[in-house]
């Protein structure tokens, strides 16, 4: 007689199962990694954001001749935050606006004051990025 050497089709079929049933478990995970990533990269434009306009001002206060004089009236559009940003900003998947109180920075007496501006991606949670009037 001989022996044969393999695995039964019922076997077969409970490999495949529990295979069926961890997949079924673990893609709902893996799907939302989009959203994640869209709120992950809000949160560094965010931070760019503000890194921009505490280098934009801390520049003017060093030397009125360098940076840039921040005097926007709204300063959370995205036509606004490019004045001050080197790179150009995304305006198809994120929109940019005001998170608070508006402080008018084209007012002179406005200068060091903060605007809280928010970064919002198509899908995924928003951030907000803090910028500085600069005269």
């Amino acid at each position: 007689m001989k022996k044969q050497n393999g695995f039964t089709l019922i076997e077969l079929v409970v490999v495949i199962v529990i295979l069926g049933i961890l997949a079924a478990t673990a893609l709902p995970k893996f799907v939302d990694l989009s959203s994640d990533a869209r709120t992950a990269s809000a949160a560094g434009i965010a931070g760019g954001i503000s890194s921009a306009a505490a280098i934009n001002y801390a520049a003017r206060k060093a030397n009125p001749l360098k940076g840039v004089a921040y005097t926007s009236a709204t300063p959370c559009t995205s036509a606004a935050i490019q004045t001050i940003m080197q790179s150009t900003l995304d305006t198809t998947n994120y929109t940019y606006a005001q998170s608070g109180p508006i402080v008018d920075c084209s007012v002179a007496a406005n200068d060091g004051k903060i605007n809280s501006c928010t970064v919002t991606p198509t899908s995924g949670t928003a951030a907000t990025a803090t910028v500085i009037c600069a005269q």
